[in-house]
């Protein structure tokens, strides 16, 4: 095994910065064959990236976190991909339903610390179960979304699963979103249309105004301080020098060192 640390992946992130999404996505299936699993929450930034999928490598497997408290709309929509776009869908829940869950802990959500407790619980320990599997995740985050997504590179290392994050979309400006959902039609969750700019569960996520944050529906009970889950590493606060172990061949496969870097 080697040490890949975010400081390896520098030189790598600029030379990315030039890339297109397909490009990134192809990249990250040619070094990591099936051991790579795209991530998806049905909302709008993860459906465009599952047309992506759908364009250029429908087999490979996306990876959806059921909490079991998701609005019956977002289960729609992860059932129309599957059945529109042939997606690969893999289902991942809980260990246990919220109801065992609350006769255990009681209510976790109605504080900040509960609510860290019930994502990792329902959204992020999921998520670890499967991260064996994998050396490499594919997710839509996007600099233009703001707050600590708005240094998010796209690589980045998660020690918490052990594997590379990639994020093809990462320069994808809210205007090209537009553009692409509009010229191929992307299935949207319908949510979006009804005052939800983000979908979580249905327990913590509100419609927003017109003149807040698009995340402020998101834990609106606990305050501006709660915006989100953790599943997504480059949300928290940074780490001095995050690294992961993945086998020495592999390695230096993402760095180019045995081959050069061609899509």
């Amino acid at each position: 095994m080697a040490r890949l640390t975010q400081a390896d992946l520098v030189d790598l992130n600029s030379t990315f910065e030039q890339r297109t999404p397909d490009e990134l996505i192809q990249w990250s299936k040619s070094i990591f064959g099936e051991r790579v699993a795209a991530i998806s929450a049905m909302q709008r930034s993860g459906n465009i990236l599952c047309h992506m999928l759908h364009r250029i490598l429908p087999e490979m497997k996306v990876l959806f976190v059921d909490t079991g408290v998701l609005f019956e709309e977002t289960l729609e929509t992860r059932d129309r991909m599957v059945k529109e776009y042939g997606l690969n869908v893999v289902t991942l829940s809980p260990k246990q339903t919220m109801a065992e869950q609350t006769a255990d802990l009681g209510v976790l959500y109605l504080s900040v610390d509960g609510q860290k407790q019930c994502c990792d619980l329902r959204k992020t320990q999921p998520l670890l179960e499967v991260a064996d599997d994998y050396d490499a995740i594919l997710g839509s985050l996007r600099r233009s979304d703001g707050g600590n997504r708005a240094a998010c590179p796209i690589l980045a290392v998660d020690p918490a699963t052990n594997t590379l994050r990639v994020n093809p979309m990462v320069n994808l400006s809210d205007e090209e979103l537009d553009a692409y959902e509009k010229e191929n039609d992307v299935i949207i969750h319908p949510l979006h249309a009804q005052g939800f700019p983000t979908v979580g569960c249905n327990r913590c996520t509100t419609p927003v105004m017109p003149e807040e944050p698009r995340r402020a529906g998101r834990w609106r009970h606990l305050g501006p301080w709660s915006v989100y889950c953790g599943i997504n590493p480059t949300d928290l606060s940074p780490d001095t020098s995050p690294a992961i172990d993945l086998p020495l061949d592999l390695v230096d496969r993402i760095l180019g060192r045995e081959t050069d870097f061609m899509i």
